[in-house]
């Protein structure tokens, strides 16, 4: 019998270590674009004084006007090789994030007056937000906020996304199905990949990235700098991954059951 307990015990110590090694292994699919702030796939456009922290590209687009008077900290890669690598690792971000588990539908709700914790937010066709996103990280560093926007993205002017008690900026992940636009003065986070292009009217600043994966960015004296997120991305999982994290939660449990049983037959 105490065979049988040591038996279920060391599974359950399995099953923590594997949980652990998920949350390791789940990291960023970004790849080489980890390092662009901006990235377009047809254009990028600038107006005024923007300045970015990180890399500037396009692909498979070779034009990037309005630097100057825009800045950047990194290197510009238009039409490069590296700008088509950074493209790459946009695309498998951008499908992982797509494959994600809904947590919960938020289609026909504005994302202004929210307070949410972590999880998996969609969105069927657009998405609207008006006023502030509040994000709660519940003291979880690594917290991850996945939004799956069907079409657009569309926030109104003085809009912000909001992370209090901890959290990432860039454990924060927009999918969208066709384009982002926000509006003027815009204080946004996360990462944000759209399938078309990306639109920052004036003022509109990002913590994060804006990264378009066929179209244009246009951007208008706009701050984009993911220097906040840290050298190591936080943990995005995939669909796969979801799926094994709710295994091992599972086989926990079975194990739980099986020592509770154990100890009342003894």
């Amino acid at each position: 019998m105490k065979q049988q307990a040591f038996r279920v015990v060391a599974g359950l110590a399995l099953g923590a270590l594997l949980c652990g090694t998920t949350g390791i292994h789940a990291q960023s699919t970004l790849g080489t674009a980890q390092t662009f702030a901006v990235l377009g796939g047809s254009t990028v456009t600038n107006t005024g004084n923007s300045v970015l922290t990180g890399d500037l590209g396009v692909s498979p687009g070779t034009a990037i006007t309005g630097f100057p008077p825009g800045t950047r900290t990194g290197t510009t890669e238009a039409g490069t090789t590296a700008a088509a690598t950074a493209q790459s690792g946009v695309t498998t971000q951008y499908n992982a994030l797509a494959a994600a588990t809904c947590t919960a539908d938020l289609t026909g709700q504005n994302l202004g007056g929210l307070t949410l914790t972590p999880g998996v937010y969609c969105f069927a066709s657009s998405a609207q937000l008006t006023g502030a996103l509040t994000l709660n990280a519940q003291g979880n560093a690594n917290a991850t906020f996945i939004f799956k926007v069907g079409s657009t993205l569309t926030t109104a002017s003085g809009s912000s996304v909001v992370l209090i008690n901890g959290g990432n900026p860039c454990g924060v992940g927009w999918q969208i199905g066709s384009s982002a636009t926000l509006g003027t003065t815009t204080s946004f986070l996360g990462n944000l990949i759209a399938l078309t292009s990306i639109t920052l009217n004036t003022g509109a600043n990002i913590a994060g990235r804006a990264l378009a994966r066929n179209g244009a960015v246009t951007l208008d004296t706009n701050n984009v700098s993911f220097a906040t997120c840290g050298a190591s991305p936080p943990p995005v999982p995939t669909l796969s991954q979801w799926a094994m994290i709710a295994l091992i939660m599972l086989l926990g449990f079975a194990g739980y059951s099986a020592m509770k049983r154990q100890v009342v037959l003894s």
